[in-house]
């Protein structure tokens, strides 16, 4: 059975790593913070001092952290996974960066003599739980082919999108997606809720018409009972919204709707509510007009 290393064991990597347990991989981990490891260690997982030595023990290290600079971090710092790849690793970095981070990332791995797939994953924390996160990945075909047991374990499907790079263009369009129908579903709520529409009439009209989706079911019924514990941060969706913008900045492509979510979701950060989940967004137009979109239980 293939030796699997994994990197970042925060809200996401935390599920994916058990998954990689469960299904029989021998396993190593490492976590900058180092409580997230105890879990692990007591059941019996081998837990490593440093990048570097966890990379010397495994063909493949899975990498996911919370942006660019702690993906640069992680690989360049003293003891880190550079230090220790060769030409028998394969780095799979599964954070979601910019497409230079990511240039820059895979640069640094082959340089080392190693091999690299580009593979950010799409979903939550219930997905990673359930090992059916969407995996979006690129690079040369045979390397992604040989890690793909990896990664299956971890997404159902897994989309080959090309050459390096091209995963985490498709993360950031699925992103920036998401950020738009998240502000303007926030938006639509409020407009209904300062017109004394129900929330649960509104949410049932939108899941018996055209609009209906998993992602507006969810997050509506998460802003009706007043939950924001953060499945997908606010903070993290503003950043992946900013590296939309910057990528279509250098391309010329013009994005109104995306930067006006961006600015949706800083004014919510700008609340205090950046480590809340991604609903949260309408907390900040809730407390600018003064009106919640809550059910009748919770008011």
């Amino acid at each position: 059975m293939t030796a699997v290393g994994f990197v970042g064991l925060g809200a996401m990597g935390a599920p994916m790593a058990w998954n990689l347990v469960d299904s029989g991989f021998d396993l190593t981990v490492y976590n900058r913070t180092t409580e997230r490891e105890r879990p692990f260690a007591e059941a019996g997982v081998s837990v490593a001092d440093s990048p570097k030595h966890l990379t010397e023990r495994v063909d493949v290290v899975c990498l996911i952290v919370s942006d660019g600079d702690a993906v640069a971090e992680v690989l360049d710092r003293d003891l880190g996974i550079l230090a220790g790849v060769d030409e028998e690793t394969t780095v799979v970095q599964m954070s979601t960066i910019g497409h230079d981070e990511t240039a820059a990332a895979a640069d640094a791995v082959t340089d080392r003599g190693g091999r690299f797939v580009d593979c950010p994953v799409s979903g939550t924390v219930g997905p990673a739980e359930e090992g059916t996160l969407v995996g979006l990945a690129s690079g040369d075909e045979d390397e992604v082919e040989s890690v793909r047991p990896v990664l299956e374990t971890t997404c159902d499907p897994v989309v080959y999108c090309g050459d390096v790079g091209q995963g985490t263009n498709m993360k950031l369009f699925i992103n920036l997606l998401l950020g738009d129908a998240m502000s303007a579903f926030a938006e639509a709520l409020t407009f209904g809720a300062n017109r004394d529409l129900s929330v649960e009439d509104m949410l049932t009209v939108v899941e018996n018409g055209a609009l209906d989706s998993p992602l507006f079911s969810a997050k509506g019924e998460q802003i009706a009972d007043g939950d924001f514990a953060p499945r997908f941060p606010a903070d993290y969706q503003f950043k992946d919204l900013n590296l939309a913008l910057d990528a279509a900045g250098e391309d010329g492509v013009p994005m109104g709707v995306t930067a006006a979510a961006r600015e949706l979701f800083s004014a919510a950060r700008g609340r205090g509510h950046g480590d809340e989940d991604m609903a949260a967004v309408v907390r900040h137009l809730e407390e600018t007009t003064g009106v919640e979109v809550r059910s009748d239980d919770e008011e």
